[in-house]
């Protein structure tokens, strides 16, 4: 199954997982002796975050929050924001969000003091480099953003683009399970399905390795064990903290491995549509899963395991077992099943197959070859 493509992980400096870890976040940013620091969140959080700019101001650190990316970010946005603060010279930036304002932060990072444009950065590994601290604490449970090289803007086109960059890996990541609770049980499925996915697509990938298959086997496993119980109990620390703990295993899966059609195929709902990003590859994932395990049935029995099936007679029939769970798991976390449900339009699939074309970087991976006819097929199918 997997390919000889080289193994590159680059994780970031340091990882400090667990309940109320943003209380170490403020004494570590003042050991470290920050002056002025950019923070990237979301209003949502300001009540949550009050304490840490409280500790944070009372040691005389200068903080900018900024709260301007309320859904996908654009290239026009980023490159507000990005003018806004440069004159304002912060050592160090913090994104703490879900995974649009810390891909936002990651940029702002990166090219604070950098004359690279935008545009020579879009693509893999063209970021020259980044001099600005850079740390990045989840509020939820689903990009896998904040140890991942990746960053994702919409173009003026209208188009997904993606940034990947080792230089985008924070220099520290502070997961606290805590900051989900408030999540709302909507957005907690779709994040969560989301994280799912990372971890199906980087272990079913035509370019799988072996050290990234255990961190996508493990987070199938807990997203698998504790997304419902998180969707419908979301004060449930415990399942909030396995589901946190399992989308960031899928987010070490994106930098080495990286996803593949169901990202592909849901890129368009997302630039043509406005759909969530999870919701988006949640209503495709049981479509191209059926799609794509006859091309490797015995990885995708093993995906049917992590999940929570039984072992049947042959891989074939555990694997068709894995997509009906999937469908189970979509269906209990009350999320939409079909592109009907979401006022998707039916004539809309030619330019969204073409559109889902396009995005090469992640269908080079699919374990098997999606042309533009299956890619329509898919949507409809899906529909």
């Amino acid at each position: 199954m997997s390919s000889a493509r080289m193994l590159k992980i680059n994780f970031p400096g340091k990882l400090v997982f667990g309940n109320g870890v943003l209380t170490q976040l403020a004494e570590d940013i003042v050991a470290q002796g920050c002056r002025t620091v950019l923070i990237m969140t979301i209003k949502p959080l300001l009540g949550a975050l009050r304490d840490f700019f409280v500790h944070l101001e009372g040691e005389g650190v200068r903080l900018l929050v900024d709260t301007a990316i309320e859904q996908e970010p654009s290239f026009a946005d980023f490159k507000t924001i990005l003018e806004q603060y440069r004159t304002a010279q912060p050592d160090t930036v913090i994104g703490i969000g879900g995974g649009s304002v810390l891909d936002v932060a990651k940029l702002v990072a990166a090219q604070l003091n950098n004359n690279q444009s935008l545009e020579e950065i879009v693509g893999n590994g063209l970021l020259h480099g980044r001099s600005i601290r850079l740390i990045c604490a989840p509020s939820t449970a689903g990009t896998g953003s904040e140890v991942s090289p990746n960053a994702i803007l919409v173009d003026d086109d209208n188009q997904k683009k993606g940034i990947i960059s080792p230089f985008l890996v924070p220099d520290a990541v502070y997961v606290d399970p805590l900051l989900t609770l408030g999540v709302p049980p909507a957005i907690t499925a779709a994040t969560g399905l989301d994280a799912l996915t990372h971890c199906l697509e980087a272990y079913t990938n035509k370019f799988s390795q072996p050290f990234i298959d255990m961190y996508a086997i493990e987070g199938m496993r807990l997203i698998s064990a504790n997304l419902v119980e998180a969707v419908k109990n979301g004060e449930n620390e415990q399942a909030r903290s396995e589901v946190a703990m399992g989308s960031m295993l899928g987010g070490f899966c994106l930098g080495p491995v990286n996803t593949a059609a169901v990202h592909a195929l849901s890129y368009p709902l997302g630039s043509l549509f406005h759909l969530p990003h999870g919701l988006s590859n949640a209503l495709l994932l049981p479509y191209i899963m059926e799609f794509n395990y006859t091309a490797a049935p015995k990885k995708y029995a093993e995906v049917a395991i992590a999940l929570g099936c039984s072992r049947q007679d042959s891989d074939e029939e555990t694997a068709r077992g894995g997509i009906a769970k999937a469908r189970e798991l979509i269906r209990d976390c009350g999320i939409p099943a079909r592109l009907r449900d979401v006022n998707i339009p039916r004539e809309a699939i030619p330019q969204m197959a073409e559109d889902a074309l396009k995005i090469t970087r992640l269908l080079i991976n699919n374990p098997r070859e999606v042309t533009l006819q299956d890619a329509i097929t898919l949507y409809h199918a899906a529909y």
